[in-house]
């Protein structure tokens, strides 16, 4: 017997405006029942699990120990800049002159992920 992966669950101050972030990082729609100020929502990805988002009263304090990894379908600068247009932060830039590397940034509430490079530019480094 296993466990099979339902969601991954963040917790957050305001559901509703954290999910409609992570909507727009994905492409993904927000749960349809979701309204402002709800306590808990979701995004309902393509396939896999579902983020989960958890409105709870205390504050994110120090590093996540779990975290989301994120490959775009552009390239990785191309994927920073949109998602820092979005309301995201750098938080580090481990990005190498060669293109190996990635970039850590955090959605609106300090929540830690990680741009890595695209499929294309993998395959180019590799050939």
């Amino acid at each position: 017997m296993v466990s099979v992966l339902q969601n991954v669950a963040i917790d957050c101050a305001d559901a509703y405006a954290l999910a409609r972030f992570w909507s727009e990082v994905t492409g993904r729609p927000v749960h349809p029942e979701s309204e402002p100020g709800h306590p808990e929502t979701e995004v309902m990805l393509a396939e896999g699990p579902v983020l989960h988002f958890n409105q709870v009263p205390e504050p994110k304090s120090g590093k996540n120990r779990l975290h989301l990894c994120l490959r775009p379908e552009t390239s990785r600068e191309q994927e920073v800049e949109r998602l820092l247009g979005l309301g995201a932060t750098l938080v580090s830039d481990l990005r190498n002159p060669d293109g190996s590397g990635w970039a850590v940034l955090a959605d609106p509430e300090g929540n830690e992920f990680c741009v890595l490079r695209s499929a294309a530019e993998r395959a180019a480094m590799e050939s």
